[in-house]
């Protein structure tokens, strides 16, 4: 029997494979985006676990597999709406039950920072959190807006500022896509200008996509049309030509993505730029991922 208890689905960033899913939290705090569909299931109402069931599968956790676990990821969509003193807690029991730890990660909503003081954010980096995944989806207010997002350009800014000044590495996530036909240069023109203002360490993109259907997303933003294969990668073009990054670390290679773009920004701008050139003047030469591969 596992020492941990896990209420499907569950979810990780793609760079979490190897590590041990924790779960704090179940589902998501606010789990009002029209475009996400992770945690929806009933299931997934939110809940904080509580802690002694927590620090018990920590503890369990360490006695079986200690040694053999180097990276945990904090679950489920956002732990650090946890009160600091039980992030604290738990850092403290990896760090004794699971001393072969290097990196110990979260999601997080920005609304979540906006409660915690930099004071309390150093707290929690030097007790081990390591890195966070901040899903900002967009950097333009009109389309956070109609997505329900419950966050803006500035409290996006605010929250990934406060992890830098901890010294937190910080992994910023764009949907290509989410502004529809309408919004799409000025979602790629801000989302640009958000990275610009913030620096992150890395930097993702991923196709704006509705499994379940798209009846709850088109109900929050009447006119919205999607984008054409050949017009995400001109947002994609924009959306680059508008950093300006001095060292982050860029992927856009997630299922959902036509096009494989990996690289970092900006010494490999110009050469990222020109593979979008190239799909946008000649797909068809593009090496361009199948339909039937993007796992849809």
């Amino acid at each position: 029997m596992s020492p941990i208890r896990y209420v499907e689905p569950v979810f990780r960033p793609p760079s979490e494979a190897e590590s041990l899913i924790l779960p704090v939290t179940d589902g998501c705090s606010w789990n009002q985006c029209t475009f996400c569909e992770m945690y929806t299931a009933p299931q997934k109402k939110f809940a904080a676990r509580k802690e002694d069931e927590v620090l018990e599968s920590i503890r369990q956790t360490g006695e079986r597999y200690g040694d053999q676990v180097r990276r945990v990821f904090l679950a489920d969509g956002d732990a650090l709406v946890l009160p600091t003193r039980r992030l604290l807690a738990i850092l403290e029991a990896i760090r004794t039950h699971m001393p072969a730890v290097r990196r110990v990660s979260s999601y997080c909503l920005p609304r979540n920072l906006l409660k915690k003081s930099q004071e309390e954010v150093n707290e929690l980096a030097a007790a081990g959190l390591k890195m966070i995944y901040v899903g900002a989806e967009s950097g333009d207010d009109e389309v956070l807006a109609a997505v329900n997002k419950g966050e803006d350009f500035k409290s996006t800014c605010a929250a990934l500022d406060k992890f830098a000044l901890a010294g937190i590495s910080r992994s910023v996530m764009i949907l290509n896509g989410l502004g529809g036909k309408l919004l799409s240069r000025q979602h790629a023109e801000n989302s640009a200008r958000l990275a610009n203002e913030t620096q992150p360490e890395y930097l993702a993109t991923l196709v704006v996509s509705f499994p379940q259907g798209e009846a709850r997303f088109r109900a929050g933003f009447p006119g919205w049309e999607p984008l054409s294969q050949h017009e995400l990668f001109v947002e994609m073009e924009q959306f680059l030509s508008g950093l300006d990054l001095k060292r982050t670390v860029f992927r856009s290679d997630h299922a959902s993505n036509w096009l494989v773009l990996k690289g970092t920004l900006g010494a490999e701008k110009e050469r990222l730029l020109a593979q979008v050139r190239h799909a946008i003047a000649e797909p068809q030469g593009a090496h361009l991922r199948p339909g039937w591969a993007r796992g849809l």
